[in-house]
């Protein structure tokens, strides 16, 4: 396979994997929950803030206790997220 064919491959195949993996609200950073459809700088604080405050998440839905994240933000991100040991 010729150098720049691989190296496209190699990208491609990084993609894909990055792409499948779900973030885990309860250690994520900031700057990966703003990965997710819709969350900005400011649901990423907040996410961070509540499971500061509260203690993790237990089920994708208490993220919805986060000051803006209703149902929709939820619908948006479900299949994107996890809690761990689901």
């Amino acid at each position: 396979m010729k150098p720049i064919k691989l190296f496209l491959v190699t990208v491609l195949s990084l993609f894909a994997v990055a792409a499948t993996a779900a973030v885990n609200i309860n250690t994520a950073s900031k700057s990966e929950l703003t990965t997710l459809n819709g969350v900005g700088d400011v649901l990423a604080q907040g996410i961070i803030d509540q499971r500061e405050a509260e203690g993790d998440f237990e089920t994708k839905a208490e993220v919805m206790q986060v000051d803006g994240i209703g149902e929709k933000t939820l619908e948006s991100i479900r299949d994107d997220i996890t809690v761990g040991g689901e």
